[in-house]
């Protein structure tokens, strides 16, 4: 439908990722800037099918700034409480030492 206004050079139909389904819109790509401008002028609020079409020039996305969102820690539960604050004995964690100290500690035993 849209050929009408000019030469379509690229067409791109969005799907969604969990039903792979169209997700009610695309971005269609002319071969000049007079085609796209007779396109929205044409084809935008024209009703199809009992809806109304919306063409507009894409607007480009915003450039991230870089930072990461910020991360609440999880919650943690403790199944044993003590009597200091609530941590656990020393024996559930993990040793936190090197590679090369584990062997040793290996060894020894």
């Amino acid at each position: 439908m849209l050929a009408a206004a000019g030469n379509i050079v690229d067409l791109h139909l969005p799907a969604d990722r969990e039903t792979g389904r169209p997700r009610g819109f695309a971005f269609v790509e002319f071969s000049t800037e007079a085609e796209a401008a007779e396109a929205v002028r044409r084809f935008n609020q024209l009703e199809v099918r009992g809806r109304k079409l919306n063409v507009n020039a894409a607007d480009d996305r915003p450039r991230r700034t870089g930072t990461a969102p910020v991360r609440l820690p999880r919650p943690s539960f403790d199944p044993m409480p003590s009597g200091d604050g609530g941590r656990p004995p020393t024996k559930w964690f993990k040793s936190k030492g090197s590679r090369r100290g584990l062997r040793g500690r290996k060894r020894s035993l």
